[in-house]
């Protein structure tokens, strides 16, 4: 636990630092536009909606994944045949959803060209899709590709997604703590961290008050693309085609009502149902290249991707991740945390998401201005590749220009992700 503790003061000071590490452009330097650039050209992402009984319960992650596909190529206008790869994050689905996902690429238009495949990484697919994809334009090994993610929690959640450790494993300490539920490790997090039930509450119903406002002001309409989808209604029986547009898990909720719910980790425990993100369907999509392709082609820039990191921590303290990778993807980047006007930090659980906010000194204001997971759900694959456009399109309307995307990861890890909106 020493060691833990002086790895933390380690971190923290490298964050304060990080300006003395920045080259010489800094935050203006990162505003400068460079044909060599690797920009967004669209990003969307589907309703997301409760797992089991929302929207989408009855609906394929390979279905909800077609739909963003179909949605990026009519918003952005791209030639199909012009994508050479695509990358899409999952977690759940049997054989990471590989031949599915490329089915579904195939029934979206595009020709069979255009290479697919999943990736896994837990909480951090959908980031590491777009970040895999982003690096293989930069290295030169294709020009156009998207990265995406997709998770149907409702169809695939559950005692099957979890794996059997050998007895070498079980039998290893720290590779047997990869197994512990990250509800529990949170739970004993939020303890050992000196976490509150009450802070943990107030975050959370903070999550739910601005998804709501922006809900009602129409700030995600821009970023999301309605999908119809046949849903069979659980009290006739009777199968429907209905038109998904909004997210189906924002609601209002107040210290009071928080309150009443019952710990689900440990009868005296401080993480609930309330407090902790949701189980979700969604899918989100993002196209990117080149700013000279991007010229060329006649599509407009959203913004630019600048840099990521991925850091491992100990399994059983999986919810510092973003405390640990943010401060690695700024300096990166040649920037500070001061440089950044919005954070996207997924709300995993409301304990790891302030606590990391705390330790990084980061203005609650600046961080998840529209709500997280907490209040509209955290389907795994998708969360990464859904945080960019909810990210960019925030950082457009309010006239501000550089953001963060970050997550805890299950098993001990933490990503982020820095992104510029034009």
């Amino acid at each position: 636990m020493a060691n833990q503790t002086g790895n933390m003061h380690d971190a923290q000071n490298r964050l304060s630092q990080v300006a003395s590490h920045m080259n010489a452009t800094g935050r203006a330097g990162l505003l400068e536009k460079r044909p060599d650039d690797i920009v967004v050209t669209a990003a969307l992402r589907t309703p997301i909606t409760k797992g089991g009984k929302g929207g989408f319960k009855d609906t394929a992650g390979a279905d909800l994944l077609h739909g963003a596909f179909t949605s990026l190529i009519q918003r952005s206008g791209i030639d199909p045949s012009l994508v050479e790869d695509i990358a899409v994050g999952n977690v759940l689905a049997p054989g990471g959803g590989a031949t599915e996902f490329r089915a579904a690429a195939l029934a979206a238009g595009f020709p069979d060209s255009a290479a697919v495949r999943s990736l896994n990484r837990q909480c951090s697919s959908g980031l590491q899709a777009c970040v895999d994809i982003a690096n293989a334009i930069r290295s030169g090994m294709i020009e156009i590709g998207i990265g995406a993610g997709v998770e149907s929690m409702s169809t695939q959640y559950g005692p099957g997604a979890v794996t059997e450790f050998s007895e070498l494993l079980e039998n290893h300490p720290a590779a047997a703590n990869c197994k512990v539920p990250m509800g529990v490790l949170s739970e004993q997090m939020a303890k050992d961290r000196h976490i509150s039930r009450q802070d943990q509450d107030q975050f959370a119903v903070e999550s739910y008050r601005k998804a709501g406002v922006a809900q009602k002001q129409g700030l995600f309409d821009e970023e999301t693309a309605p999908l119809k989808v046949k849903w069979t209604d659980p009290k006739t029986d009777e199968e429907k085609e209905i038109t998904v547009s909004v997210d189906d898990g924002v609601r209002e909720v107040t210290m009071q009502s928080i309150g009443k719910i019952k710990p689900a980790f440990a009868k005296d425990g401080s993480i609930h149902a309330g407090n902790a993100s949701q189980i979700s369907d969604g899918a989100a999509a993002v196209l990117l290249m080149k700013r000279s392709t991007a010229e060329r082609l006649g599509q407009k820039v959203l913004g630019k991707y600048v840099s990521a990191s991925v850091l491992g921590v100990p399994p059983l303290l999986m919810g510092i991740g973003p405390w640990k990778a943010i401060p690695v993807a700024l300096e990166k980047a040649g920037i500070s945390k001061d440089d950044v006007d919005i954070y996207e930090i997924n709300e995993a659980f409301a304990s790891q998401c302030l606590w990391c906010a705390k330790e990084l000194g980061i203005p609650m204001e600046k961080i998840n201005p529209k709500g997280g997971a907490i209040a509209f759900g955290h389907p795994l694959g998708c969360t990464g590749a859904r945080q960019v456009s909810t990210l960019l399109y925030e950082l457009r309307r309010t006239n501000k220009k550089v953001g963060v995307s970050s997550m805890c990861v299950g098993t001990g890890m933490g990503m982020a992700a820095v992104w510029v909106s034009e």
